[in-house]
């Protein structure tokens, strides 16, 4: 289906209550594991990661841990990561291995999950055999540039559980675009805080008020598809359309000239998050005041920001996905793809976080963001994942900053006697209320209640 016309954007506007257990309860915590991360689909590396054969990525997720690994130019496998002697585990991090081999005993497999050594094997007699040695596989499917691991041995296909979000995110060609930078921590709030901090934008006129410009804001619409949501907004009482980066927020203030505000928004969107644009749009906007006369519309505006931005990527060698005009207002937003992936994308950008338990604490996650772009061919960054404990603006600029203060006062208060539960927005937090109800039906427990 490439008709998003045909989509079925439901969204229930029903207030609802959400119960705090999912999100404080030890109990809750530990079923995850066999009720949730066991049966979905996670991303749990980019393809880029692992280019030749060899080469590994370890995700762990509570107390499983998966080797997915590049066993041929055109394959990836994903093995549960224990030696089937002694369940020691065999990698850590990533690298680039030949062989999987363990420390313990010297144990060793072939990349194709094959056993290829036990010592004294003959002790065994003949209870060892090729079918009982081999390594236990993992599902394992790419999509949008991510390798995807689900360890239900009847799972559904991976594009049957993304359902229509492949179909609005494929025009985005995402699987082009590769690491700018990247960084985790260990953030002290569940994993379900963490992703419902970032799958609505209600928050941004009290969280990020410098985005404003003093103008109106931005007011959220959301859209569901299957497990999946996402959001976009457009300015308060304004044209209906999709408002996003320094467009949204200079579009709020006829008195500015919006040449001017564009460049300087644009520039305050990479000063302060350094994601959601890109070198190529600061630059071309700080050309607006040049090539453009004063009174330009901000339609105008835009438009030339688009067309100038374009042009110059394509002198550099970065070539724009074609992308119906239409399905390109309908599609950019902030994504959630259940349970714990997030990606706020554009043209040839994305920003994207995801969050895992740390472990069976309710009250602490894994907490991940990073910037994928487009670049030209053999021009991506080296980069690498960065521990980064200091929550300081001066390591994660100040809007993550900003959103970082809220999720540890969040868990917390959700803690209090006089906290009957949360209670979103119908209309602009339809994601989380989206989030609670999917994650209920895996859990099997009950499903947000109206107020």
């Amino acid at each position: 289906m490439n008709d998003i016309s045909q989509l079925n954007h439901h969204v229930d506007e029903t207030p609802v209550i959400i119960p705090i257990e999912p999100c404080i309860a030890p109990d809750y915590a530990r079923d995850e594991g066999e009720k949730l991360w066991s049966r979905v689909w996670q991303a749990a590396c980019r393809v880029e990661e692992i280019p030749q054969i060899g080469d590994y990525v370890t995700y762990d997720i509570l107390d499983e841990s998966i080797i997915v690994v590049r066993t041929a130019p055109d394959a990836i496998a994903a093995y549960y990561n224990v030696c089937l002697h002694r369940g020691r585990r065999l990698t850590k991090g990533c690298g680039h291995v030949n062989k999987f081999y363990c420390r313990f005993h010297g144990w060793s497999w072939s990349l194709d999950g094959e056993n290829r050594a036990v010592l004294d094997r003959e002790d065994w007699g003949d209870a060892l055999n090729a079918e009982n040695l081999r390594m236990k596989q993992v599902s394992v499917d790419t999509w949008g540039g991510w390798v995807w691991i689900n360890m239900d041995p009847n799972c559904e296909p991976l594009l049957d559980f993304l359902d229509q979000a492949a179909v609005m995110l494929d025009p985005f060609e995402l699987d082009k675009m590769r690491y700018r930078w990247r960084q985790w921590l260990h953030f002290p709030c569940n994993w379900k805080v963490a992703i419902g901090a970032f799958i609505e934008g209600y928050h941004a006129a009290a969280s990020h008020p410098q985005l404003l410009r003093g103008g109106p804001g931005i007011r959220m619409w959301s859209r569901t598809q299957g497990r999946h949501s996402w959001q976009g907004g457009q300015m308060r009482g304004g044209d209906g359309n999709t408002a996003k980066g320094g467009i949204a927020a200079a579009r709020g203030r006829p008195d500015l000239d919006p040449r001017v505000a564009v460049a300087e928004d644009l520039a305050r969107q990479m000063e302060e998050l350094n994601a959601t644009t890109t070198n190529t749009f600061l630059n071309a906007a700080k050309r607006l005041v040049d090539e453009l006369p004063p009174g330009t519309s901000m339609a105008e505006v835009g438009s030339h920001l688009m067309a100038a931005a374009k042009h110059d990527d394509a002198a550099r060698g970065v070539i724009w996905p074609n992308i119906d005009p239409a399905h390109m207002a309908a599609a950019s937003g902030i994504w959630h793809l259940f349970p714990n992936t997030v990606i706020i994308n554009s043209i040839t950008t994305a920003l994207c976080y995801r969050a895992r338990p740390n472990g069976n604490d309710p009250d602490s996650c894994i907490f991940e963001v990073y910037v994928i772009e487009r670049f030209p061919e053999g021009a991506a960054p080296k980069t690498e994942w960065v521990f980064e404990p200091d929550t300081s603006k001066e390591k994660w600029r100040l809007i993550l900053t900003q959103d970082f203060q809220n999720m540890p006062e969040v868990q917390k208060g959700m803690k209090s006697r006089g906290f009957p539960g949360a209670r979103p927005n119908p209309l602009q937090e339809g994601p989380v209320i989206h989030f609670h109800r999917t994650l209920a039906e895996y859990m099997g427990t009950g499903t947000p209640q109206s107020i």
